[in-house]
């Protein structure tokens, strides 16, 4: 028979390596994705960056942090912005970044992800004071492309590289949206009486053309008069027309004159 004393040390040492193992095992080895890296610090100093897959770390002396190198979303919150002519107008926007340098990312500032956002807010206030709401809403693309290199060029030095910057929403107050509308209204007119009064000029020079032509060649006005008595026979088939030449009106206009000499 077995030692009762004997078994009792063994599960004694055997709980004990348990619990050693459980303490240390998850100290010593950390398993990095391949969009993580590992930055680690020994006691307290910069040691190197790892990653991704398995990394062995010293138990208690080595402290890792994990960084996420895909790209991330930050949703810039409405801020209230003043442009250009003095329109107060509410703008939020997207900035999409990722970390390409996790050592910096870590080291050179604290919460990269928080200071970009805040980054982000300040520079999106400052370039959009500097337009004027008609440059806002019709040139978004020149906006977006420089509020992404203001935010890359400050958040270079912490290892980020933003990719793309969207402005998503204006929104205008109510009584410029109405002013908008009727300035709209106005423009609408302006361009009918405009395409209105040019049709009315190449139509008179139709005409004009057409008096030349026909002054030209008199035959094609009697033409012109004998199809005119077709439509109009079309239409009224009871009417009976009695062709007078023009010049007979002539003669008329030349005995009054004569009468009044």
């Amino acid at each position: 028979m077995d030692d009762p004393g004997a078994i009792t040390n063994m599960l004694v040492w055997v709980i004990t390596l348990v619990i050693f193992l459980s303490i240390f095992l998850p100290q010593m080895f950390k398993i990095m994705r391949e969009y993580e890296r590992g930055v680690v610090f020994r006691l307290g100093k910069f040691q190197s960056t790892k990653g991704p897959g398995l990394i062995v770390l010293i138990p208690f002396i080595d402290k890792v942090e994990r960084v996420d190198l895909r790209v991330l979303t930050i949703n810039v919150d409405k801020q209230e912005v003043i442009t250009k002519d003095n329109v107060t107008v509410n703008v939020d926007a997207i900035t999409f970044f990722r970390v390409v340098d996790a050592e910096r990312a870590v080291i050179q500032v604290e919460r990269y992800i928080a200071a970009t956002s805040m980054i982000a807010q300040t520079t999106l206030r400052s370039v959009l004071g500097q337009f004027e709401l008609d440059e806002l809403l019709a040139e978004r693309d020149k906006i977006n492309k420089q509020i992404q290199d203001i935010i890359d060029k400050q958040t270079d030095p912490w290892g980020i590289k933003v990719v793309s910057v969207e402005v998503r929403d204006v929104i205008l107050p109510e009584s410029m949206k109405r002013a908008m509308a009727r300035q709209a209204e106005s423009e609408r007119d302006r361009r009918a009486k405009i395409i209105n009064a040019q049709g009315e000029f190449e139509a008179a020079a139709k005409l004009v053309e057409a008096g030349e032509m026909i002054e030209k060649t008199p035959t094609a006005l009697q033409l012109r008069f004998l199809q005119t008595m077709g439509e109009i026979s079309e239409e009224n088939s009871t009417f009976t027309f009695l062709p007078i030449p023009l010049d007979f009106l002539e003669s008329f206009s030349k005995k009054v004159k004569s009468d009044k000499e």
